[in-house]
């Protein structure tokens, strides 16, 4: 039997595809590189991360840094690798489990509907495995998938977006019903809960779930709200809101719905709208990481959350350098699952 698993599932590793010269950060290389350290010094005192790291990064340089900021480096594996960007998320491998064995799975990343470069990014996760990164096989599809549109619960219940999945540029053969089926076939998932409504200004992903709604355990949806009716999303994020508590989990109860607040509006300097939201937050083992805005709201983001996850410790980074280039903390992270990362590769070491 396949089953889909959630991210609370126990992890090896999260990786992570550090930002680098010739990657869409190069004009704040800097700032973005700080947050990407600031999330490796967290995580790695709870868990391992695995680094797709370009050639052009300095390995002494960065395990310099990582240091400086309290890394444990004994849990930072690196693997060097060309790619073109770094949403790890989305090019990411998603894990899997059959019966008791544990599986990757490799999608096609075609930049989120040829927006963006992606040759690169798409070849990661075959030439990890060719590698012998991964202890597990991996199966390839045809089919193009990104994590940050996928939502599973511990049950098989999935949520995503029609905006997304059913957008053409993706599979333009498939419709609604076929990608359902596909999905159950491939993921083991038993139903599919699909959101119409919720999207964020300024997002790239054609209204990824991630950032939109999270399951969280024991049959709740984390979601984000828009509390300000002069907000230019408060109608849809408020219809979303009413069709989220309209789905019934697969014993026809209705969801415990946790409503995060909204961050104040933040613009990129050419006055258009950045996509800041507290529903991409990351869940590893230990640890739950939510994005931070120096926004009043930041707090209480991180009080809603650990409603959710009483036996998670939860903390927040800033995630503003991520929103520079419409993504957040879930959308650079992938979680691999226990028993898929050969720690006897030979890592890249300082």
């Amino acid at each position: 039997m396949i089953r889909f698993l959630p991210e609370w599932h126990p992890q090896d590793a999260i990786l992570l595809t550090w930002p680098h010269r010739e990657s869409a950060w190069q004009l704040t290389l800097n700032q973005v590189e700080n947050t990407y350290i600031d999330l490796v010094a967290v995580i790695s005192h709870h868990q391992a991360c695995l680094v797709q790291l370009h050639p052009s990064v300095d390995i002494t340089v960065l395990a310099r840094k990582l240091a400086d900021a309290g890394t444990n480096l004994s849990r930072c594996y690196f693997v060097a690798c060309e790619s073109n960007d770094t949403w790890a998320r989305d090019h990411g491998p998603i894990s899997i489990q059959t019966g008791e064995t544990s599986q990757l799975l490799n999608f096609q990343f075609n930049g989120w509907g040829n927006k963006f470069e992606h040759a690169l990014d798409n070849q990661l996760n075959q030439y990890m495995s060719d590698q012998g990164v991964f202890t597990v096989p991996m199966e390839s599809s045809t089919w193009v998938l990104e994590g940050g549109s996928l939502e599973v619960d511990e049950f098989g219940t999935l949520l995503t977006t029609e905006q997304c999945l059913l957008n053409k540029n993706r599979n333009p053969q498939a419709n609604k019903a076929n990608i359902e089926s596909y999905l159950k076939e491939s993921l083991g998932v038993k139903r599919v809960l699909w959101l119409s409504e919720g999207e964020l200004d300024g997002d790239d992903t054609d209204a990824h779930i991630d950032t939109l709604a999270r399951f969280g355990p024991n049959n709740q949806i984390i979601f984000q709200g828009c509390q300000d009716e002069t907000d230019v999303h408060f109608t849809s994020l408020n219809a979303m809101h009413q069709q989220l508590a309209s789905f019934r989990n697969e014993q026809g109860e209705p969801y415990h719905l946790i409503e995060l607040p909204f961050p104040k509006a933040i613009y990129a300097e050419d006055g258009h709208r950045l996509p800041a939201t507290y529903a991409n937050f990351l869940i590893t083992n230990d640890l739950v990481i939510v994005p931070s805005y120096a926004d009043s709201a930041d707090i209480l983001a991180v009080e809603k959350v650990q409603l959710a996850f009483p036996s998670h410790r939860v903390v927040s980074i800033d995630a503003r350098p991520l929103i520079e280039e419409h993504g957040s903390i879930h959308c650079i992270s992938m979680q691999l699952t226990q028993h898929t990362v050969n720690f006897d590769y030979p890592f890249v070491r300082a």
